[in-house]
């Protein structure tokens, strides 16, 4: 069964036409089920809202999705809506990923070299008993407690394995990433986001 992907980028990879060769790669397939998913992003129609309003429509695209996957450019990392969407996902638990787009040829028929991936400038640490989690973002080299997502940056965990216990990690400890080219994302990306 296709999954119901949130893709987060960078506008400008829009721009470039990287970020689309992978959101609307299902159109050369016979149908969404064939390509594995479908694009549940909302940014073109939210560009022009307001941060509330904002934060409202990736709130309920993310919380219709099962993964988010992030198309990461050159200076995607850098994006603050990107980061909230990824340690949303995180928050509620969502299937995460990175593919990098910057080996697709855009517009100008480039390619630039891989950026620096999104996951490694977000992270969680946990309490010494797992019961609490707090979330983090990387700013000029400094972790910073991330306090945009629920009551602030801790929040209740339910119980994490121990191996977690008293420690932080980034995001990607715990999460794949792919180069849309080199692995093959156009044949493989439906059991990436499975």
């Amino acid at each position: 069964m296709a999954k119901r992907v949130f893709f987060s980028f960078d506008y400008q990879d829009v721009a470039d036409f990287r970020a689309n060769v992978v959101r609307q790669s299902w159109r050369a397939k016979p149908d969404r089920e064939a390509a594995g998913f479908f694009d549940a992003s909302i940014w073109e129609s939210a560009r022009k809202q307001g941060t509330t309003a904002l934060k409202r429509l990736i709130n309920g695209a993310i919380d219709g999705t099962s993964v988010t996957c992030v198309l990461v450019g050159s200076d995607t990392y850098l994006r603050p809506w990107v980061r909230y969407e990824l340690l949303l996902s995180f928050y509620l638990g969502k299937g995460l990923l990175a593919v990098h787009v910057n080996s697709i040829r855009d517009k100008n028929r480039e390619v630039k070299p891989l950026g620096p991936n999104p996951l490694e400038y977000v992270g969680v640490t946990y309490s010494d008993t797992g019961l609490t989690a707090t979330l983090w973002e990387k700013k000029a080299d400094k972790w910073i407690e991330y306090g945009e997502i629920g009551n602030g940056p801790s929040f209740q965990t339910g119980g994490v394995a121990q191996k977690y216990w008293g420690k932080g990690f980034n995001l990607s400890n715990f999460f794949p990433v792919y180069d849309w080219i080199a692995h093959d994302g156009y044949i493989n990306f439906a059991s990436w986001v499975d």
